[in-house]
C-alpha cells in the first residue's frame, strides 16, 4: 500500500475539524479576501448555501463578514451533495429557487457546481447573479491559509500564467509516471474579482484550461472517486478519450463511476502558494502553486459533451509534477517558477516582505498583516 501525506484526506465535511469559538478571530482575514473577490456591496442579499456538515464557526465567519458589509444576509442548510451526479435527484428545487432571488451566492458545499445538473456551473451563470464556491473549502483552515493570499498577487500571477500556457502543447510529467500532453489549450477567461453572471471557486489559486486534444498516461495521486489509491492507477488516453486504466481496485471503481466511459474535460494548474497540501482537501491542494490536476467525465452515448453536467466527473490530482510549455520549462517538481518573477515579488512587496508572500510552504500561516492592505 502507498502511503502519502495526503493518506488521510477527508471525504467530506463529517471528515473535517471544527474549529474553537474563538477561532473565528483568525478567520476574518480570509472571509474578508472572500467578500471583496465577491465584489459584495451594501444592501445585497447573500445566499449562503452549506450543508448540514459545515463547522458553525465557518458559517458565522462569513455572515458576520457580510452583516458587517451591510449584506441581507440568509443561510440555508442542505443535505450534503453527491459527486458527479451519483444521485441526480440532489439537490432539490430549493437551493435554486433560492439562488435566484440572491444577488450572491457562496456555497459552502463539498461536490460543486460540476457535479449536479440544477447548479451546473453554466446554469448558475444564466441567472446573472455573483456565484462563489467553496467546494471542500469551508474549513477553518481553508480560511486561514489559501484565503489570506492578497487577491492582487493572486491576479498578478494568473495573468503570467495565462500568457506562457497560450505559448504551445503543455505537457506534465510526475516521478510516479504520468506523461501526458495536452494540446490546443483554451484558457477559461478571468480578469478580475466577480462581476453578475461570473462563478469562480474559492479560495481563488488554479489557471483554468479546456483542452482540443489529450495524449498519454497520467497515474492518480488522489481523485473524487478512489482517495488516494492503494496502488498506482494509470490512465491511459488517445484522442481526448480514455482507452484503458490499470490499477486494481481505484481502476475498477472509477470504471464502475462512468460505466460508459471517459474523455479529457478540462485540467487546472495551480497558482496559490498558500493553500494546504498535507492535510488538505483534493480541491485545496489542485489550488496549490505547482500543483497540477484534470477532470475526466463520462461520455454520453459514447460521445464527449462539455455542454452537459459532470454525471460521472472525476478529478484527478497530482501533487509534484514537472510542467513544460512549448518546451518552457514553468513547474520543476511542484515548484512554480513563476513566483520568482520580478514582477510578481514587486506586487507582493506592497503587502509584505516578498520571501514570506511567495513562500510555497503552507505550513507556515501568512500573518495577518500581510493578508491585505488595510488589514
Amino acid at each position: 500500500m502507498t502511503i502519502t501525506p495526503y493518506a488521510g484526506s477527508p471525504y467530506s465535511y463529517l471528515d473535517t475539524p471544527t474549529a474553537a469559538p474563538l477561532g473565528i478571530v483568525e478567520l476574518m482575514p480570509g472571509v474578508r479576501n472572500l467578500l471583496e473577490y465577491a465584489q459584495l456591496q451594501a444592501g445585497e442579499k447573500v445566499l449562503l448555501l452549506t450543508e448540514h456538515t459545515v463547522d458553525p464557526v465557518v458559517i458565522q465567519a462569513i455572515a458576520a463578514g457580510a452583516a458587517y458589509r451591510g449584506a441581507d444576509v440568509h443561510i440555508l442548510s442542505v443535505a450534503p451533495f453527491s459527486p458527479g451526479g451519483w444521485d441526480q435527484s440532489n439537490p432539490s428545487s430549493i437551493p435554486p429557487a433560492a439562488h435566484s432571488e440572491a444577488d450572491v451566492v457562496i456555497t459552502c458545499v463539498w461536490w460543486a457546481e460540476v457535479h449536479t445538473e440544477t447548479m451546473f456551473f453554466s446554469v448558475v451563470g444564466q441567472k446573472q447573479k455573483k456565484f462563489v464556491s467553496l467546494h471542500m473549502a469551508a474549513t477553518a483552515s481553508a480560511l486561514a491559509t489559501g484565503a489570506r493570499w492578497p487577491v492582487e498577487i493572486y491576479y498578478t500571477v494568473l495573468r503570467k500564467a495565462h500568457a506562457l500556457l497560450g505559448g504551445g502543447d503543455l505537457h506534465v510529467t510526475t516521478p510516479s509516471g504520468t506523461d501526458i500532453t495536452f494540446r490546443g489549450i483554451e484558457l477559461t477567461p478571468d480578469n478580475g474579482p466577480l462581476e453578475p453572471g461570473g462563478w469562480r471557486p474559492f479560495p481563488y489559486g488554479g489557471a483554468n484550461f479546456y483542452p482540443r486534444d489529450t495524449e498519454g498516461v497520467f497515474v492518480v495521486d488522489d481523485s473524487t472517486v478512489t482517495g488516494v489509491p492503494e496502488e498506482p492507477c494509470r490512465v491511459y488516453l488517445e484522442g481526448s478519450v480514455v482507452t484503458r486504466m490499470e490499477g486494481g481496485r481505484a481502476a475498477a471503481q472509477i470504471r464502475s463511476f462512468g460505466p460508459g466511459g471517459y474523455y479529457m474535460r478540462h485540467a487546472l494548474l495551480g497558482l496559490n502558494p498558500k493553500v494546504r497540501i498535507a492535510g488538505g482537501t483534493q480541491f485545496e491542494r489542485e489550488k496549490h502553486a505547482g500543483a497540477f490536476y484534470l477532470g475526466i467525465d463520462g461520455l454520453t452515448d459514447g460521445k464527449a459533451d462539455p455542454s452537459q453536467p459532470g454525471y460521472a466527473h472525476v478529478d484527478c490530482q497530482m501533487d509534484r509534477p514537472t510542467i513544460t510549455v512549448g518546451g518552457e520549462l514553468i513547474v520543476e517538481h511542484g515548484n512554480l517558477l513563476l513566483l520568482d518573477d520580478p514582477e510578481v515579488r514587486e506586487v507582493a512587496s506592497r503587502f509584505g516582505p516578498p520571501e514570506i508572500l511567495l513562500d510555497a510552504n503552507p505550513q507556515l500561516i501568512l500573518p495577518r498583516r500581510y493578508t491585505g492592505l488595510g488589514a
